[in-house]
């Protein structure tokens, strides 16, 4: 062999032996539209799975053997996605549409908090641009039993467009919460208005006096059969994805019978608004 070819020659050995060999991103790796799961089954055959493997609502959106690439088959080609195809999967990662929600989300979070000598109404404000509270209830669980539990719930005080400061759940007895309230049915729930955009924006820390908090503290009932349209109305229109949670865990309303209405919106104390006032105020 001329020795001008042996650079060629060895060039091409290397290439043989790198073919069998397939360079993938764990970042990149994506998959096209017609793999993704547009509406997933939640009937109670499938949800229950999904609410107890943390990983299986993953699973049923994204096979992992094109996701994850933990195949025994060699992948092919990777699709690369177009430019605004990569925004629809997050979209689509759920099993539920998510126009309702932004749509939502979007008209909530274009009103500015109340001025804060407005106690009454800056207690409505939170309680019903809240999607979410901690809820504090006396344990029943074996190590910790009297002792305080605090526990996360999804919350409505009515749809966007009607607030009754009356704060509803959607919960199963399943959860140790219910459970507690079986045997203490009283509770405080607490907001912050960290939640929002405004604390962000005007750069308060969540345990800053101006970035308001409000705990309400009351008696967890169930929703009795005249209430529950309009419950179920105030649940399901902020958390859509309610509806088709499974039935086999026996879901049911419950709302809080207010006694204490706390709120802390500014340095200097706190207030204790009566309930005539809260009730009378408008977050609107």
């Amino acid at each position: 062999m001329r020795p001008r070819y042996f650079p060629l020659a060895a060039f091409a050995n290397i290439l043989c032996l790198c073919q069998t060999y397939t360079l993938r991103s764990s970042v990149s790796w994506v998959v096209s539209s017609n793999d993704v799961v547009e509406d997933t089954d939640l009937s109670e055959e499938v949800a229950p799975a999904l609410l107890v493997d943390g990983a299986g609502l993953w699973k049923q959106a994204y096979p992992s053997s094109n996701v994850l690439g933990d195949s025994a088959e060699t992948p092919g080609e990777i699709v690369k996605p177009e430019s605004d195809n990569v925004a629809q999967l997050s979209s689509r990662l759920f099993s539920y549409r998510l126009e309702k929600v932004k749509k939502s989300a979007s008209s909530s979070s274009s009103s500015s908090p109340p001025p804060h000598q407005e106690s009454a109404r800056t207690a409505r404000y939170i309680a019903h641009n809240s999607d979410w509270g901690h809820l504090a209830t006396t344990s029943t669980q074996d190590k910790i039993k009297g002792l305080p539990f605090g526990n996360i719930f999804s919350v409505s005080d009515g749809p966007l467009d009607n607030s009754t400061g009356v704060i509803y759940f959607y919960v199963t007895p399943m959860d140790n919460s219910v459970a507690d309230l079986t045997s203490n049915p009283y509770a405080s729930l607490t907001f912050s208005e960290a939640e929002g955009e405004f604390c962000r924006q005007m750069l308060y820390d969540p345990e800053d006096p101006r970035c308001a908090r409000l705990t309400l503290t009351g008696k967890m009932v169930e929703v009795a059969p005249e209430e529950l349209t309009f419950a179920k109305e105030a649940m399901f229109s902020r958390h859509p994805v309610m509806a088709k949670w499974p039935v086999g865990h026996k879901w049911f309303f419950m709302k809080m019978d207010l006694i204490q209405v706390w709120l802390q919106d500014w340095v200097g104390g706190t207030s204790l608004i009566p309930l005539e006032d809260y009730f009378k105020a408008t977050p609107f």
